[in-house]
C-alpha cells in the first residue's frame, strides 16, 4: 500500500533575505551589477559630501554613511535595486533636529547625529520586527507631497550662502533666510557665484540630455582643477579643505536621556518619512521587475543599516529616488550592485580624499539644488483639487506650515490636519435614501436616481460606514429629519451592507432609538447585516428582542415582510 503523501510545507522566509539571491545568483548579471555599482558610486561620492554639508556635518561624514549602511541593507533589505545612502530630506531633518543641541560641524553635533542614526535605526528595526509597517500609512500622500515640496524649497534656499559666497546665520524659517540673503547681496563673491551657476548649468544640461552621465563628478573635477590652477581659494572662494582619509573607527554613540528626549520627535519624523520615501521608490521599481518588496522587511533592512552606520560615525540614511533610478537604469539586477558601490566609496575614503581639498562648496551647493529641484511637485496640488479638494487643502496647509513653522512642525501640522479630516469624515458618514428602479430591479440613491420608486410610508436608508460613538449623533439627526419629512412613516429599513463594525455606544444608541420609534408605531428593520456585526448583535441579545426584524438578507425580503409590494 502506498503511503499517503503529506502536504507540502509552506516555504519559510529566510531571516537573511540575501541568502536567496546569493544562492541563485546568475553570473550573467555580474557585469550589469558591477557597472551599476560603479555608476552609482561615481554619482554618490559628490552627492554624499554635499548632503553631509546640508546636514551641518563635515563632508566626510557623508562618505561614512555611504559604506557599511549600503552593505547591511543589501544583506537584509528586500529590494534588488534600491540605492541607500544620504538623501536631501533626511539631511535637512538632521540639521533641524541636532542644531537645537549643538553647533553644526562641531564634535558634539557629529556625536548627536550618530545618536540620531541609532535611534532611527532602532525604531525602524522594532517596527519591522513587530510587523507594524502599516502605521506609516497614516501619513497621507497629500501630507508627504506638501512636506517634500516645501522641504525642497527650504533646502534650495539654504544653499544660497554657499552659492553666493556669503556668511549667513541659519534663520528660523525660509523667509528670514531670504531677507538676510537680500541684505547681504552686496557681499557676493562673483567668482563663487560664477562657479555655482556654471555647475548648475552643466548639471541641468546632462540631467535633461543624458541622465546617466556622471555630471556631478564632472563638475567636481573641473571646479577643483580651476581652483587649484588659478588659486581661486585665495580670492575668497570657499573650499572643502582637508577631508580625513581612512575608514572610521568603531564608536558606540554616546548618549544621555536628555539628548534622547530632545531628539525623539525628529527621530520619529525621520523614521516615518525616510521609510515612506524609500518604500515608494522600491515598490515602484519592483512592480516593473515583477517581484515584491515587503514593508516590514524594508523596515528591518533600513533599521539595521542605520544602526550599523551609527557605530561608524554616520548619520541617518534611506533609499533615494534619483540614485535608485540611476541604479535601475544602469542595469542593476541584484543588491550586489550596492555592495560594489560601498566598496568603491570605501576605496575613495582610503586613497582619494586628498583630491577633494580644492573642491568649492558652491559646487556641492549646486549639486544639492539641482537634486532637490525635482522634488517640487507643481502638478500634484492641481490633481488633488480636481479630484478631492480637501486633500488639496491638506497639501497646501502642510506646504505652508513647513515653510513658515519649520520642517519638524510642518509635517506634524499636516498629519494632525489629515487626522482631523479623517475623523470629520467618519463622524459624518455618507448615507443614502434608496429607491427602487423597476426596470433594472435594483435599489439606488434617490439623489442620483430621482426616477427611482419612493415608498410613502417607508424610509430605506443605506449607511456607508462603520458605526461608533462619534457618528451616532449624525445618524440620529438623519432619522429625526426623516420623521419630520414623513407624516405617515411606518417603517425604517436600514441597509447595513456597508457597516463593518459597531462599538458598544453605537449599539446602545441605536437600540434606544429603535425602542423610541417603536413607541411611535414605527418599526425599524435591519438588512444585510454582516457576520462580525451579527456576532455583536447576538452577544447584545438583539435577536431575542427584535427577532426577524434584524435578520433580513435582502431589501426585497424586508419590503415583503412589511407588506410593501410593487417589486
Amino acid at each position: 500500500m502506498l503511503a499517503k503523501a503529506s502536504p507540502p510545507k509552506a516555504k519559510s522566509q529566510p531571516w537573511l533575505p540575501s541568502l536567496e539571491w546569493l544562492k541563485r545568483y546568475d553570473r550573467q548579471n555580474l557585469g550589469s551589477d558591477l557597472m551599476a555599482g560603479l555608476i552609482v558610486a561615481v554619482m554618490l561620492v559628490p552627492q554624499a559630501m554635499a548632503y553631509a554639508m546640508l546636514a551641518g556635518l563635515p563632508p566626510v561624514i557623508g562618505l561614512y554613511a555611504s559604506t557599511l549602511p549600503l552593505i547591511v541593507y543589501a544583506l537584509f533589505g528586500s529590494s534588488r535595486q534600491l540605492a541607500v545612502g544620504p538623501v536631501a530630506i533626511v539631511s535637512l531633518l538632521t540639521l533641524s533636529g541636532v542644531s537645537t543641541l549643538a553647533e553644526p560641524g562641531s564634535a558634539s553635533f557629529i556625536a548627536y547625529a550618530a545618536l540620531l542614526a541609532l535611534m532611527v535605526g532602532l525604531m525602524q528595526f522594532v517596527l519591522g520586527m513587530i510587523k507594524a509597517g502599516f502605521i506609516t500609512n497614516f501619513l497621507s500622500h497629500a501630507v508627504i507631497s506638501g512636506f517634500t515640496s516645501a522641504a525642497a524649497l527650504i533646502i534650495g534656499i539654504s544653499q544660497l550662502k554657499h552659492l553666493l559666497g556669503i556668511r549667513l546665520e541659519s534663520g528660523e524659517n525660509v523667509f528670514s533666510v531670504l531677507l538676510a540673503t537680500a541684505r547681504q547681496l552686496g557681499e557676493t563673491n562673483p567668482i563663487t557665484l560664477i562657479i555655482g551657476i556654471i555647475s548648475i548649468a552643466i548639471l541641468v544640461f546632462f540631467k535633461r540630455i543624458k541622465s546617466r552621465f556622471p555630471a556631478p563628478l564632472l563638475v567636481v573635477i573641473l571646479s577643483s582643477l580651476a581652483v587649484y590652477l588659478f588659486k581661486l581659494n585665495e580670492q575668497g572662494v570657499g573650499i572643502v579643505g582637508t577631508v580625513p582619509s581612512g575608514f572610521p573607527a568603531f564608536n558606540l554613540p554616546s548618549f544621555s536621556f536628555a539628548g534622547i528626549e530632545a531628539l525623539l520627535p525628529i527621530a520619529l519624523t525621520i523614521s516615518f518619512v525616510s521609510f515612506m520615501e524609500s518604500f515608494a521608490v522600491a515598490r515602484s521599481i519592483a512592480s516593473k521587475e515583477k517581484y515584491k518588496v515587503e514593508a516590514n522587511k524594508e523596515l528591518v533592512g533600513l533599521g539595521l543599516a542605520n544602526v550599523a552606520g551609527s557605530l561608524f560615525s554616520a548619520y541617518p540614511v534611506t533609499g533615494g529616488f534619483s540614485r535608485s533610478a540611476v541604479n535601475y537604469q544602469a542595469g542593476a539586477k541584484t543588491p550586489l550592485a550596492s555592495i560594489v558601490t560601498a566598496i568603491l566609496v570605501t576605496l575613495t575614503l582610503l586613497f582619494f580624499t586628498p583630491l577633494f581639498y580644492y573642491l568649492p562648496k558652491a559646487v556641492l551647493a549646486a549639486i544639492i539644488m539641482v537634486a532637490v529641484y525635482g522634488l517640487i511637485d507643481v502638478e500634484e496640488p492641481r490633481h488633488l483639487f480636481s479630484i478631492k479638494p480637501i486633500d488639496g487643502w491638506t497639501l497646501i496647509l502642510t506646504f505652508a506650515a513647513t515653510l513658515i513653522l519649520g520642517i519638524d512642525t510642518g509635517i506634524l501640522v499636516g498629519a494632525a490636519f489629515s487626522l482631523l479630516v479623517f475623523i470629520w469624515r467618519s463622524a459624518y458618514p455618507h448615507t443614502a435614501e434608496l429607491g427602487y428602479l423597476e426596470g433594472e430591479k435594483v435599489f439606488r440613491n434617490l439623489r442620483r436616481y430621482p426616477e427611482a420608486k419612493r415608498y410613502s410610508n417607508a424610509l430605506i436608508a443605506r449607511i456607508d460606514a462603520s458605526l461608533y460613538f462619534a457618528n451616532m449623533a449624525f445618524l440620529e439627526t438623519r432619522l429625526t429629519n426623516a420623521l419630520a419629512d414623513r407624516e405617515n412613516l411606518k417603517y425604517i429599513i436600514l441597509d447595513f451592507s456597508a457597516v463593518n463594525d459597531m462599538d458598544a455606544v453605537a449599539l446602545e444608541t441605536l437600540e434606544n432609538r429603535m425602542d423610541e420609534l417603536a413607541k411611535l408605531g414605527i418599526e425599524t428593520h435591519l438588512v444585510n447585516v454582516k457576520g462580525p456585526v451579527r456576532d455583536l448583535l447576538l452577544r447584545a441579545r438583539w435577536f431575542e428582542k427584535y427577532g426577524d426584524k434584524i435578520r433580513h438578507l435582502s431589501l426585497e425580503h424586508a419590503l415583503k415582510t412589511c407588506n410593501l409590494g410593487g417589486l
